[in-house]
């Protein structure tokens, strides 16, 4: 175990002196944490660092908390809240991948969809005053106009001179909306996950549903259509729309969502140019390429 690991484990047994340590699993992944699993049992996070990462740590707990007796998919149960630590008990299953929902019967795609469907139905409609008195913060994915307007600009200038005529036309194309009219990305603020993706939604295999939802680091107040952008790159658009069975307000931010899902690859792409990163490029990869235009039928 390198310095880093040993100062984790450090505190580990700070605060549970009686635990008997018999195995661990560490996972460095995450940009805000990192991870240390001990007897398949108990999930330590630690922030990466002493600001924002602390600050994404406290709200995300506020987050959870709230959410506990609101929501019908199990939440992790949080056994230690502590500025540079938290804890919580393991949730068994895997990430659900697309391949598993494409795998599924007729019957089973639309059990799985009815349940992200409800999870986020109840997510998005906790009132907001219920929201501001537990002291919740923004949403880290929050985006104003001006900050979409420039994101294509940098797209122009840092990513076209690689693409190929087709995807720049393409590019032009999916932002045309949004800088005609400033107010096109307005919406109600309303809690949201912010980051809805295969590895923060754990899948049982044989009972063949999902058994958690974990990692709210991006929670917050904001625009429910970035959690429907997330599942429409992940899952595909035709999977959302199953979705609408239980929550039938999704079409009304379908037009945002699919912006939003179509500049992720955008970002990633940037931070990866500038960082001389593979890894921007790779982490998402497996995208579901499964969605309209912004403007058409849903």
């Amino acid at each position: 175990m390198n310095e880093t690991g040993e100062i984790y484990l450090k505190r580990i047994r700070e605060a549970f002196p009686n635990l008997e340590i018999k195995t661990i699993r560490n996972n460095s992944d995450g940009l805000t944490n990192d991870v240390l699993i001990v007897n398949d049992d108990l999930v330590f996070r630690f922030p990466k660092n002493e600001t924002w990462a602390r600050e994404l740590l406290a709200n995300e707990i506020k987050v959870i908390e709230l959410l506990r007796n609101l929501v019908e998919i199990p939440l992790p149960q949080i056994e230690l809240a502590a500025e540079d630590l938290s804890v919580h008990r393991f949730i068994r299953g895997k990430p659900l991948c697309r391949h598993d929902v494409l795998k599924s019967n007729e019957k089973g795609k639309t059990k799985i969809a009815e349940q992200l469907g409800i999870f986020l139905n109840q997510m998005h409609n906790v009132p907001m005053a219920e929201v501001k008195r537990h002291g919740i913060s923004n949403s880290d994915t929050n985006r104003n106009h001006e900050v979409w307007l420039k994101l294509y600009e940098d797209a122009q200038e840092e990513l076209f001179p690689f693409m190929m005529p087709h995807v720049r036309e393409m590019t032009d194309e999916h932002f045309a909306l949004i800088r005609g009219d400033a107010e096109f990305m307005n919406h109600e603020p309303r809690l949201i996950n912010g980051d809805f993706v295969p590895y923060h939604i754990l899948f049982d295999e044989t009972q063949r549903k999902v058994v958690g939802v974990i990692d709210f680091g991006t929670a917050g107040i904001g625009d429910a259509a970035a959690d429907f952008a997330c599942v429409i790159y992940n899952y595909g658009e035709s999977f959302l729309k199953r979705m609408t069975r239980v929550y039938p307000e999704i079409p009304a931010s379908i037009d945002r969502a699919r912006f939003w899902a179509g500049t992720l690859e955008l970002q990633w792409a940037l931070s990866g140019v500038r960082t001389k990163n593979a890894w921007w490029h790779l982490v998402s990869m497996s995208g579901a390429s499964d969605a309209q235009p912004i403007g058409s039928e849903f």
